[in-house]
């Protein structure tokens, strides 16, 4: 059964573990051995989780944060964890010897979520990227066994373009649950007004703020080849994918000119792999 917190069911593990590894797990599921994969897995579900609760949920989502902050007390206290999915979380804690740092900061970017709607500028949108985002990089680098300063460094702004990539794909979406992630200065910059953003197709100013955003977003992207050279094999191939996903993405958004309204630009598979082979190439470079 699954967890209720205030008389709300909490999302079930199945479905939270079979989302994160349809979002997440393509590359990975191919090159890594089974027990890394099942490491990562309980990871991104963990992070699946906590994004469901703070986007999704019904009822007092700050109050359901709290239990997740609860169920990691429970963890890194020796103690069980009630959810299944925290169960399993906690047996990859101890396997990898995981800090507790990274999975609080992404309790707190969905904490940021229920007050804070609009960024500033581009700094603003990277400081909360440094929640939402890099927290995964950095867990993926310690259950290769490959952290340190230097890479985690190259994750984060990996990281960061990834998750900038995603605000970009998803300009409506955001705008329909109150939140605007294209930073204002941008819009501003570009004599784009907010209601642009609720139009049935992207504007002009609209199109030239996303693509002013997407340029830095793929100078975060260019990271990934430096990370994935620093890595061995396995590991290299599964970052490579994440890193080329992202630029699949991007180049198929820069393919639309930006028409993130009246359509949803996506990357064929096709262009994805090739993505994937070019990052791998310049980190042989």
């Amino acid at each position: 059964m699954p967890a209720l917190i205030a008389d709300v069911a909490m999302p079930s593990a199945d479905a939270v573990l079979a989302q994160a590894s349809a979002e997440n797990f393509r590359v990975a599921s191919r090159v890594l051995p089974a027990a890394q994969r099942e490491h990562l897995l309980a990871v991104y579900g963990y992070a699946r989780l906590v994004d469901d609760i703070g986007d999704e949920q019904p009822g007092d989502r700050a109050a359901q944060l709290d239990w997740v902050q609860r169920e990691l007390d429970a963890i890194y206290g020796g103690a069980d964890a009630s959810h299944p999915l925290m169960a399993r979380l906690a047996q990859t804690i101890a396997a990898c010897d995981l800090p507790r740092e990274p999975f609080d900061r992404l309790i707190a970017a969905n904490r940021q979520d229920q007050t804070v709607t609009r960024y500033a500028d581009f700094d603003a949108l990277l400081a909360y990227c440094d929640l939402s985002a890099a927290p995964v990089g950095e867990l993926v680098l310690r259950i290769f066994g490959q952290a340190s300063p230097q890479r985690i460094a190259l994750s984060d702004r990996v990281c960061a373009g990834l998750q900038v990539v995603e605000h970009l794909q998803d300009v409506a979406e955001d705008l329909a649950n109150g939140r605007v992630y294209v930073p204002i200065a941008d819009l501003q910059a570009c004599g784009c007004a907010e209601a642009d953003l609720a139009a049935p197709t992207a504007s002009a100013p609209l199109r030239a703020a996303l693509a002013r955003v997407g340029a830095r977003a793929a100078e975060l992207l260019s990271a990934g080849p430096p990370l994935v050279r620093e890595l061995p094999w396995r590991p290299a191939i599964a970052v490579a994918g994440f890193t080329g996903g992202g630029r699949a993405a991007l180049g198929a958004l820069r393919a639309a000119d930006w028409e993130v309204l009246a359509q949803h630009p996506r990357p064929s598979r096709v262009t994805i792999v090739r993505a994937i082979g070019r990052t791998l190439l310049e980190a042989r470079r």
